[in-house]
């Protein structure tokens, strides 16, 4: 046998026993040694679309994701018949939306790896925004004066629980729900929140302000009371509360609300005297 046929004999059996050994580590999820086996096979072949197509699986499902993976799902895109590529593209995008964050940009992706046979050092997808990159992002974007409760309990939560910039954006939200408190003078106000009662005793309420927290009767924020109520609002009811936010609790989260009071009662309103009309005067009888 010439070098040339040794060689050739010895790249066909590389790459059917290294894709099986591929295939039975992927089948018991063990996928770092999949993917040895599947990057000895890939190098003889670098159209072999079963094993490119498992490589990709095999990052996509490690732990921590390598997102080479997504390259090689999209390799196997373009190189499968047309009858096997909803499959393919199924599968990668699914895990890419779930990476990513959302769907938008898979397809120039795939499209982009068309003409390569390797991938290329850097693959171009970022991962999804962690919730506290998002409470960091909010404020950055938008003045916390013009968000709602919902977005500043989001943000006040991640205060302690992220980088750096968490921290300063909880600062911003309250020093914005501070300045709320203040009046045109700058003299100190109180705030009227309406809120739906979660429980009530004479000296404490706990309530839900955010449409969510209300709707799972969840309280999100505790109020005492400046006086003890003779009649405590019933749980459920919808009501105003006024008082003065002096704290929260990050996790669980919780506005705290001291100085608290209900809203004066309405005075009933006074009815007029009653006058008579022409019906019911006495009428003279004539002659």
């Amino acid at each position: 046998m010439s070098d040339a046929d040794f060689q050739q004999v010895k790249n066909q059996m590389t790459e059917i026993f290294a894709g099986a050994a591929g295939f039975g580590a992927l089948q018991a999820r063990d996928y770092d040694a999949a993917k040895g086996y599947y990057q000895k096979s890939i190098a003889v072949d670098p159209n072999n679309l079963q094993d490119i197509y498992q490589m990709g699986i095999a990052n996509l499902e490690s732990t921590p994701l390598d997102k080479v993976g997504f390259w090689y799902i999209a390799r196997a895109y373009n190189l499968a018949p047309a009858q096997a590529k909803q499959q393919i593209g199924a599968y990668g995008k699914s895990k890419y939306k779930k990476y990513h964050g959302a769907d938008a940009g898979w397809d120039q992706f795939v499209a982009s790896t068309a003409g390569q046979t390797a991938p290329p050092a850097d693959i171009a997808i970022t991962p999804a925004p962690t919730p506290q990159e998002l409470a960091c992002n909010v404020v950055k974007d938008n003045d916390p004066a013009t968000l709602s409760w919902s977005d500043w309990e989001y943000i006040l939560q991640y205060r302690d629980a992220g980088p750096t910039c968490n921290k300063d954006a909880a600062e911003k939200v309250w020093q914005t729900i501070q300045s709320k408190q203040k009046d045109s003078k700058g003299e100190s106000v109180k705030l009227k929140i309406p809120v739906k009662v979660v429980s009530a005793d004479p000296n404490t309420i706990q309530a839900a302000i955010t449409e969510d927290n209300q709707q799972g009767n969840k309280a999100d924020l505790k109020i005492t009371m400046e006086k003890p109520l003779t009649k405590p609002p019933a749980p459920a009811s919808t009501i105003e509360i006024i008082g003065v936010l002096s704290d929260y609790t990050p996790n669980p989260f919780m506005f705290i609300m001291t100085q608290g009071e209900l809203p004066a009662a309405k005075p009933p309103t006074k009815k007029g005297p009653v006058r008579k009309g022409s019906a019911g005067a006495r009428h003279k009888k004539t002659a």
